[in-house]
């Protein structure tokens, strides 16, 4: 399980909890966590989206530093 999905899973949880509860402020407290869990879950999903995108950068990078570069040379 990726730390995302963790998190998402626990703001689910919280969120079924606010909606369980009776007292007002057993539902607010709930309800933070659920929102707190899902801040996480979108930051851990944006991190990931940025190091995938910067690890594919530099696969590009290294590949277009071929002397090269693939193209056959005219003379």
């Amino acid at each position: 399980m990726s730390p995302s999905q963790f998190y998402r899973s626990q703001a689910t949880e919280q969120q079924l909890a606010a909606d369980a509860a009776t007292l007002q402020n057993v539902r607010e407290r709930c309800a933070r966590a659920s929102n707190a869990w899902a801040a996480l879950a979108y930051r851990s999903e944006r991190s990931d989206t940025a190091r995938t995108r910067t690890a594919s950068a530099n696969m590009l990078a290294t590949l277009s530093e071929n002397p090269d570069r693939g193209l056959a040379t005219v003379c």
